[in-house]
Formats: structure tokens, sequence, C-alpha cells
């Protein structure tokens, strides 16, 4: 499974109420739920489900999906 369908269905079962695209380009302003706590449980969930874990400075770093996918690719790729 790729990164983006990870956290797609990260996403799918965090916003529950959001049945839009999700896609590279989706940020929080697009998905009615995505606030700051929200947020926070989707990094929290996605550390989980990467077995990965983010800096403070990294948790509000991403701006999109995007963003958010190449973060999670980057820290697999560090951790080997």
């Amino acid at each position: 499974m790729s990164t983006i369908d990870k956290v797609t269905d990260i996403m799918r079962d965090l916003f529950e109420d959001y049945s839009g695209p999700i896609t590279p380009a989706i940020a929080a302003k697009d998905v009615p739920d995505w606030d700051s706590l929200a947020h926070v449980k989707l990094m929290v969930q996605v550390e989980r489900a990467f077995g990965i874990r983010f800096e403070a400075r990294e948790v509000s770093q991403p701006q999109n999906v995007g963003e958010l996918v190449a973060l999670i690719d980057q820290k697999l790729a560090a951790k080997g």
C-alpha cells in the first residue's frame, strides 16, 4: 500500500463526514472537521500507522496532504 493510500485510509476514519476526494492538494481548509485538534489526532495516527515520530516543529509543517506524504516518506527513508 502506498503512503498516500494509507494516509487516505487514516483520513477517512478520522474525518468520517468528509466524502470528497483526498488528493495531495487537499488542505485543512478543504475538510470541514479538520481543525487544530483533528490535525494533532491525524499526526498521532500517522505516527502509529507508519511507526515514525514527528518532532514538535514538524507537526504543523505540512500544509496539505502532499506535504504530509512527503514528510512521511522522508521519515521512512531516514529510518531505513
